[in-house]
């Protein structure tokens, strides 16, 4: 039987998140990040630990057949690999920034400018699309110390927070990416290999869907019923019981993280009463 190869950050960021993942996904993998490779006790899964920056490069050759990677990578790399599935996590932007004394105008001020960044293909395409000439200064590591060195005029980097352009007195003036965690895979897969990542990305989608949802349950006046059902859309519709006490009723439904408290206040609004919220360990579409 075929294993598939995943190549996984060896350390940063994105290697702890992954690593969960892939146990959330109910495969069971030995403590290996200080070797090179690991192998799943219970799936046909062997795992390579690899700079981020190559995993790219080793999932188009063939070295590993799947991958993790920043999408940022992907793009910046510009290997041919297919993007199998986003995944939510290591959420990012790549912005340009300039020294905070500078009067920012506009994209067009960049115009004859020297720009740092690690990332000179991603900025170098932006640019042109533009319409903006600038020198791209590419260097790797502590891109933000360029502007005060007198190395670039700006910079273009991966923010998260944003606290390491303030404490280096930069402000961030244009996005122009944004970026997660991203499945990648060889466009060269064999039957087999396709059928054993089928089963891997319907892991992933169960994981990331319940992360993303709560299941949450009420009881609530038969009177606000139909107000109440047009909120909760649940997976195809909520489920309606009734109640022993007369003129009530108990509701169970799935509600999108991103909409929870705005859709809790209007339950409330509606009488909805004992409001229970429930995390979801996976979720099956």
């Amino acid at each position: 039987m075929s294993t598939l190869k995943i190549a996984l950050q060896k350390s940063g960021r994105l290697n702890e998140k992954s690593i969960r993942l892939l146990k959330d996904c109910g495969i069971n993998i030995s403590n290996g990040t200080s070797k090179l490779k690991a192998t799943a006790s219970n799936f046909p899964l062997d795992i390579l630990f690899l700079r981020d920056d190559d995993i790219p490069q080793y999932v188009e050759q063939g070295v590993a057949d799947i991958g993790i990677v920043g999408e940022n990578e992907v793009l910046e790399k510009r290997k041919k690999v297919d993007l199998v599935e986003p995944l939510g996590f290591a959420k990012c932007r790549m912005s340009l920034a300039l020294p905070k004394s500078v009067e920012y105008s506009g994209c067009e001020f960049f115009d004859g400018k020297r720009v740092a960044t690690s990332y000179p293909n991603i900025l170098s395409e932006y640019f042109e699309k533009q319409g903006v000439r600038v020198e791209v200064e590419e260097i790797s590591g502590s891109v933000e110390l360029a502007p005060g060195i007198g190395l670039a005029d700006g910079i273009f980097d991966i923010v998260s927070t944003g606290s390491t352009l303030m404490t280096n007195g930069l402000k961030e003036v244009e996005l122009v990416l944004k970026s997660q965690a991203m499945l990648i895979g060889n466009q060269r897969l064999d039957a087999e290999k396709k059928a054993i990542l089928k089963r891997l990305v319907f892991r992933m989608k169960a994981v990331l869907a319940s992360k993303a949802n709560k299941y949450i349950l009420m009881n609530a006046p038969n009177e606000s019923l139909e107000a109440i059902l047009t909120l909760l859309p649940g997976m195809k519709s909520p489920t309606v019981l009734p109640l022993s006490i007369e003129g009530w009723s108990s509701i169970h439904s799935v509600v999108a993280e991103d909409d929870f408290w705005e859709i809790i206040d209007k339950l409330q609004v509606l009488g909805a009463e004992g409001i229970l919220v429930v995390p979801l360990e996976k979720m099956i579409s």
